[in-house]
């Protein structure tokens, strides 16, 4: 039984932050979806402006250095900070960033991996990393990002769409006509008790598919070769190859593909509710060909 201090801390700095007009929670209205697999998609659509972190207009400031106080959750060993997201998706928003300058477009490094697994045994998740801008990601300084997740919660309303997908893998059946899988590679999640050991497995795991998705290899220095969303829950990781961030009218992170969409001014509602919300995730993967039965399959051991 995990304690959940984390996010009680969240919750209640989330209270503290409300006060103070430090959190800026993103108002929205939720909208039913039509189309093609249209339960497995949330979309809302957003009644005010978009934030200023997500215009393109305007010099950016970095808001991590130095990060808002009253958004501050706990240190994460000497290297991270836990600090509540301004504008977040739902109350407890989490994310958790390097204190000191690194690059969101490099790769995670095994430092970043212990703190991640620091926080997770305490209050786990949904976990997401947008590589890049390309990826979704509005700032430059690394950031993963937790949405907390009770035990008995659905991680995300696609998890049916991954655990096929680890399943289809696995049995080497993954379909080859759809840019979807082939963007998409998925792994179990090594669970070892030992914390130390479970960073340095899920490192591993993590360069693995990376090479597998044609990123770069296990042991490259050189930036990952495409833009990529990360997903890590309690069960599986998953890699998602990118070639754009945006496809009509809609900005996909790394929670459009865990089946959070969000809609505003420019968005085609008109389109996704005819073709269903997978035809506009398709216009931004980075398909990498069809798998032979040479190539090795995401289904590891490490």
């Amino acid at each position: 039984m995990v304690d959940q201090t984390y996010w009680k801390r969240a919750l209640e700095r989330s209270e503290h932050a409300l006060r103070q007009k430090a959190l800026v929670p993103l108002s929205t209205s939720r909208i039913k979806l039509n189309g093609p697999r249209a339960d497995q998609f949330e979309l809302r659509v957003l009644n005010d402006r978009l934030p200023k972190h997500h215009r393109i207009e305007g010099p950016k400031v970095n808001p991590f250095r130095p990060w808002d106080t009253e958004l501050a959750i706990d240190d994460v060993g000497d290297d991270h900070v836990l600090i509540l997201n301004k504008y977040p998706v739902q109350t407890g928003h989490m994310l958790l960033i390097t204190r000191e300058w690194a690059s969101q477009v490099d790769w995670l490094t095994l430092d970043d991996w212990r703190a991640l697994v620091s926080v997770d045994h305490d209050s786990t998740g949904l976990w997401f990393l947008n590589s890049g801008p390309l990826a979704g990601a509005s700032q430059p300084h690394r950031h993963l990002q937790l949405l907390p997740r009770d035990s008995n919660e659905r991680s995300c309303p696609r998890v049916e769409w991954f655990e096929r997908l680890l399943q289809d893998r696995s049995a080497k059946k993954v379909r080859m006509d759809d840019p979807l899988t082939q963007s998409c590679v998925i792994a179990k999640r090594p669970s070892p008790i030992d914390p130390r050991q479970e960073a340095k497995e899920l490192h591993s795991l993590y360069r693995h598919l990376g090479n597998e998705l044609g990123l770069g290899g296990k042991q490259s220095c050189e930036l990952p070769q495409a833009p990529y969303n990360l997903l890590l829950t309690q069960s599986w990781m998953a890699l998602i190859r990118r070639k754009c961030e945006e496809a009509c009218g809609f900005s996909i992170n790394a929670l459009g593909f865990a089946g959070y969409l969000l809609a505003t001014d420019q968005s085609d509602q008109a389109l996704m509710q005819h073709k269903g919300a997978e035809a506009v995730l398709r216009q931004v993967v980075s398909p990498l060909g069809d798998l032979t039965d040479d190539t090795p399959m995401s289904v590891v051991t490490v």
